[in-house]
């Protein structure tokens, strides 16, 4: 069982699972690479910025 967090259940494998599906399915094999490294990018700048950091 999941714990809610801000209201919300953290999703189980099985609903990771289909999100990994639907992404795979929108944006395409060659492109999740692409994203996965720009989402790490921004969320690394989004951290430094809660810090202070520049």
């Amino acid at each position: 069982m999941s714990w809610p967090v801000f209201g919300f259940a953290m999703p189980g494998p099985t609903e990771m699972i289909v999100v990994l599906v639907v992404c795979l399915l929108l944006f395409g094999a060659e492109k999740l690479p692409q994203l996965g490294k720009s989402l790490g990018g921004s969320m690394h700048a989004f951290k430094r910025g809660l810090h202070g950091e520049e």
